[in-house]
């Protein structure tokens, strides 16, 4: 078993808890855009964290040209669903290169100079940075009246 995949799997499990519920949106919440978080909606935040890891993973990780996603593009859950289904088979393509090379080395050019990170540090990075916005999106829901379910990993324990 590679350790990666599986918890990518769980990464995967939270955001379907995310989806489901998203689906229950009126449409309008889904992309209204509040000044509270700087002019996002779920629907940009859930596009942007699909940018992130097009971003890390496939254009500086694995040299890929990718086009930007481009939230307004992106109509419906459905449509997001779509978006990360091709976000999966990137980084389970990153997986599989990376995969026991984790120390790896990528070079990066930013605005900011030349960065050398690891394989590690890229999937760690967008993991973590998933679950940052995973927590904006509810708390978006929340301010637009809407209770969110768990989105932990809660409902996959085994009760003892």
């Amino acid at each position: 078993m590679d350790v990666f995949v599986s918890q990518y799997d769980w990464i995967k499990r939270t955001r379907e808890t995310l989806f489901r519920y998203c689906e229950t949106l009126p449409h309008e919440d889904y992309v209204k855009e509040l000044e509270a978080f700087g002019g996002d909606s779920i629907r940009n935040l859930h596009a942007h964290v699909a940018d992130c890891y097009r971003t890390w993973l496939g254009i500086r990780a694995l040299e890929k040209n990718l086009p930007e996603i481009d939230p307004y593009s992106i109509h419906n859950v459905q449509e997001m669903r779509k978006v990360f289904a091709k976000t999966d088979d990137l980084v389970l393509e990153f997986l599989r290169e990376f995969q026991g090379n984790w120390d790896n080395i990528v070079q990066v050019t930013m605005r900011s100079g030349e960065w050398k990170i690891t394989a590690l540090w890229l999937f760690t990075h967008t993991a973590t940075h998933e679950f940052h916005h995973k927590g904006q999106i509810v708390k978006l829901g929340r301010l637009l009246g809407h209770t969110p379910p768990d989105t932990d990993l809660l409902e996959e324990f085994i009760p003892c």
